[in-house]
């Protein structure tokens, strides 16, 4: 805990102003980025740390799985940088998304660029992003599910100095150029974050000069002390104990060597007073040749993490919350090494998305018998479909993050329509995409709910309908075909998601939920369905208001409305 003493007035301003960095960094980013998955998706991180890589804070806006993993970047890159024999110097930027030393996976690229006070390293300001390619197997640098190592995935950046002396390194921008598609597009990205991260620096070493290092140090160490005091407030009013879940991802359903298929998460949580632990054994072992690993750090702990303040320090209970390093320091967690959680390099993890995703519904499915009021049940996980199309040096590429749905919970019904847990990126207005292109969008509603019932009903997935206007292709990385969301107390499942493809005849096919890229003809319709999260409650104890109001909404059919809650009309 801090020994120092600061006046709380003045550590709330600088909080504020914190705060206010990290914001300014994440508005400015968005408005200097050329691709829609940061424009519109918001896809990225913006934070400030401080020397060693704790988190003082973070831009609102970012996406926990963007600003999450950003003090495993610093860590890591220090790491690096001290296996190398080298330091961090005045005027250096540097480029990472080492997967195996910090970051979430190769297309998330961090650029950190260190703050001094008087020649002494006193942080970092961060900024990381989703980048649609980073010259992987092929187009689009997500959905990329046939991977066969992590060489396969794309370049690596290992603590890569792209400034030097406050000059850019040529030779790294132009290795850069020549081996990414859209080189325009997605260098210029990058060139975004370096400006949004001298932003923070500035802005970070201004607050050091009006107040002084000793007096913001002393401000963030009372922050940091303030949020750990927050959550093992909340963990010690959780029932002493240790409390098991386990879900099913589908992996390769269409697979024939069935270890490939129909694999495990597993959560432990141990809670004892103000600690927690959560132990991943006995999820399955790694898969050496299949991209849905999941990085320990980087992924797996800001699941972990965001799933456990979600649930015990609820926004809508505690309103605002200081996202820093000091929320984690009561919880430890634990997967065995070699593990689909805990991969040995070179494991591919490019798809490490829906996975990732899946471990925080366990340990959400794992909480619920100890604080079965603050959880959803079982939500509807998320897909990622990569557009691309074009030729030579006209090639395109687009990224879609399909919505989930949440489950119903404690009086409320689940969340229609939103991206779940560990991510929160917004939809691309289909007038962005349509103006850009060659895509046309046909149809876009919520997903009738024909599965999820409950005292609290789940939220509605989407329907989406594509239609491509010029030749392409796609590949997505998606989960939820064959393993319905779970129902809680009572409450039915919720149904799982469908991936569609019409041909010009109108003939319709089934596609699996991971999809290596596939050329798509023109003329040619790709339908994705959301999956309903669970319901929470026996249906029998629903509100009829509530039945009426889903009806009237066209939420539910009248045939719903009788059979499953035997509703006269």
């Amino acid at each position: 805990m801090n020994d120092k003493k600061i006046d709380p007035f003045l550590a709330s301003v600088i909080h504020g102003a914190l705060e206010d960095i990290a914001l300014e960094m994440g508005q400015k980013l968005m408005r200097m980025s050329y691709s829609s998955i940061i424009r519109e998706s918001e896809d990225f991180g913006t934070a400030l740390t401080d020397q060693t890589g704790r988190q003082l804070c973070e831009c609102t806006m970012s996406t926990p799985l963007q600003s999450g993993p950003i003090p495993g970047y610093v860590m890591g890159v220090l790491e690096e940088l001290k296996g190398r024999g080298d330091a961090v110097k005045p005027g250096d930027i540097f480029m990472h998304n080492d997967p195996y030393n910090g970051a979430s996976h190769g297309p998330d690229v961090g650029f950190l660029v260190p703050v001094f006070s008087n020649n002494d390293l006193v942080g970092f300001s961060v900024t990381t992003a989703h980048h649609l390619d980073v010259g992987a197997l092929t187009p689009g640098s997500c959905g990329i599910v046939d991977a066969v190592d992590a060489y396969a995935e794309g370049l690596q950046f290992k603590a890569v100095r792209v400034y030097e002396n406050n000059k850019k390194v040529e030779p790294v921008w132009q290795i850069l150029r020549s081996n990414i598609r859209m080189p325009d597009l997605v260098v210029g990205d990058m060139e975004a974050q370096v400006s949004a991260a001298r932003i923070g620096a500035e802005r970070f070493n201004d607050l050091i000069q009006k107040y002084g290092l000793e007096t913001i140090t002393a401000a963030y160490e009372n922050l940091l002390d303030y949020s750990e005091t927050l959550m093992r407030k909340a963990i010690n009013e959780v029932p002493d104990g240790t409390y098991y879940a386990e879900t099913f991802i589908d992996g390769f359903l269409d697979s024939e060597d069935e270890n490939l298929k129909d694999i495990k998460i597993a959560a432990s949580i141990n809670v004892t007073g103000s600690n927690l632990t959560v132990d991943l054994e006995g999820t399955s072992k790694q898969i050496d040749n299949k991209p849905i690993n999941m990085p320990f750090v980087g992924t797996v702990d800001c699941a972990i993490w965001l799933t456990l303040r979600s649930i015990l320090l609820d926004s809508n209970e505690f309103g605002s919350i200081p996202q820093n390093s000091g929320l984690t320091r009561p919880i430890d967690i634990t997967a065995p090494l070699g593990s689909l959680a805990n991969p040995i390099f070179p494991a591919p993890v490019i798809a490490r998305f829906c996975p990732g995703n899946a471990v925080a519904d366990t340990v959400m499915k794992a909480m619920s018998q100890a604080v079965p009021e603050k959880v959803s049940a079982g939500i509807g996980n998320l897909r990622v479909v990569a557009f691309s199309g074009g030729r030579a040096d006209s090639q395109w590429v687009h990224m879609e993050i399909m919505e989930g749905s949440y489950g119903g919970r404690y009086g409320q019904d689940g969340m229609d329509a939103v991206d779940t847990l560990y991510a929160n990126t917004r939809n691309n207005p289909i007038e962005d995409i349509e103006s850009h292109l060659p895509l046309r969008v046909l149809k876009y509603e919520l997903r009738e709910a024909d599965a999820g019932h409950g005292k609290w009903r789940g939220g509605l997935g989407t329907v989406r309908l594509f239609e491509f206007l010029d030749d392409g292709a796609i590949s997505i990385e998606g989960d939820g075909h064959k393993y319905e969301p779970w129902g809680f107390d009572g409450g039915a499942s919720g149904s799982t998601a469908e991936i569609n493809l019409v041909e010009q005849s109108n003939n319709k096919s089934s596609l699996p939920s991971k999809i290596p890229y596939k050329p798509i003809p023109v003329g040619t319709k790709i339908e994705v369905l959301g999956p309903n999260g669970g319901g929470y409650g026996s249906k029998s104890e629903r509100d009829p208001e509530l039945i009426k109001s889903d009806l009237e909404n066209e939420i539910i059919t009248e045939k719903i409305a009788k059979d499953e809650y035997n509703m006269i009309l």
